[in-house]
């Protein structure tokens, strides 16, 4: 594997943290890169985010310009984990989850004709129809051989105070499918909740879901989950039904996944964190002294089907960082570029959110 850093995104004065982006090519061989851009002072997951963009043309990036505001004069809070698409008509569109004060949120696509410059009105994609959280991870819209676009949320349940405001999230997630049938113009759930089977002791549940489809159309759904393995379940009709959740065969810490089918070479690639945080993990080495959730090392694998992998080869490994929420673009057969959270007690970081690295890698 060849790895090249081409930018940090390191966090400053009054911009605390940068994480969770996605690329999208654009028609002038440029490569747009957006991102989670916190201003202020505080680097929590409910402040103050917009949503930014750079470009790199193949040489350098350029400065920072601000997409997405939360809307002022609203219970607005926070824009962030953010996916980009061409859609069927040529648009450029971005998709990002708002959360509101309170303990609710939903997810909106926002369609472009100008390769980024101007935005259209928001769609609703995933919208709170039960009371709850609703999350989305960023770089999570795929889209399918029978022209839908399709991606999947989770849903945190909220519960109700005495004042009648809901005011706590549960942390046991149930995840949902969404699509559309008419280029992102409107969108349906799929299907019903699937859920975590009830032997199943977990604090997370089905948390951070992905999907990819499968070269025979079966979809694959693949979510985060504290129980030492990443859980899989799979659609053979198109995503209204899903199997039971079972574990899959990546192993890690609550931390997520990522896998993507490169349209150049057909291979399908998985970036993950491959070794579980247990009470024991730091028994014989020493803890980091930053949040990191034992994020490390970051590993890639590839696969001709989507089913069996081959050996992963590790990005990074530094023990006092921590790495995730990985984003891909794919450049040419085996060649990619990557985004990832990259926080490390040695640049001096709080924790392992508030830096993105952006590496070009060829396998």
């Amino acid at each position: 594997m060849k790895f090249t850093s081409l930018l940090d995104i390191a966090p400053q004065p009054g911009n605390p943290r940068n994480s969770e982006g996605a690329f999208l090519p654009l028609r002038d061989g440029r490569i747009a890169y957006l991102y989670s851009r916190y201003a202020g002072e505080s680097a929590g997951d409910h402040a103050y985010a917009e949503i930014a963009a750079i470009f790199w043309d193949g040489r350098t990036f350029t400065e920072p310009r601000i997409l997405v505001r939360p809307e002022p004069g609203t219970d607005e809070t926070n824009c962030m984990s953010v996916s980009a698409a061409r859609m069927q008509n040529g648009d450029a569109a971005v998709f990002y989850l708002v959360k509101h004060r309170g303990v609710s949120s939903e997810y909106i696509l926002r369609r472009s004709t100008d390769e980024f410059l101007t935005l259209g009105d928001p769609v609703r994609v995933v919208s709170p129809l039960y009371p709850g959280y609703y999350v989305v991870n960023n770089d999570r819209v795929v889209p399918l051989s029978d022209g839908r676009w399709m991606t999947a949320a989770a849903i945190h349940p909220s519960t109700m105070n005495y004042h009648g405001q809901r005011d706590h999230v549960d942390g046991r997630s149930k995840a949902a499918f969404f699509a559309s049938s008419d280029d992102g113009r409107t969108w349906a759930q799929l299907s019903d909740f699937i859920a975590l089977p009830g032997g199943a002791h977990s604090s997370s549940g089905l948390q951070e879901p992905g999907l990819c489809e499968l070269p025979n159309g079966v979809l694959w759904a693949y979510f985060r989950t504290d129980l030492g393995r990443h859980y899989e379940s799979f659609s053979h009709d198109g995503g209204r039904t899903w199997t039971i959740p079972q574990p899959s065969a990546f192993t890690a810490p609550c931390s997520p996944i990522l896998v993507k089918r490169n349209p150049h070479d057909g291979k399908y690639y998985a970036v993950w964190n491959p070794v579980p945080e247990t009470p024991c993990r730091y028994r014989w080495t020493k803890a980091p002294a930053i949040w990191t959730g034992g994020r490390t090392p970051l590993v890639i694998a590839s696969s001709d089907d989507g089913v069996r992998f081959g050996e992963p080869e590790v990005i990074e490994d530094d023990p006092g960082a921590g790495y995730c929420y990985p984003a891909l673009c794919f450049t040419g057969p085996g060649e990619m570029l990557l985004s990832y959270c990259a926080g490390s007690e040695t640049l001096g970081d709080e924790m392992c959110l508030v830096r993105t690295r952006i590496a070009k890698i060829a396998l």
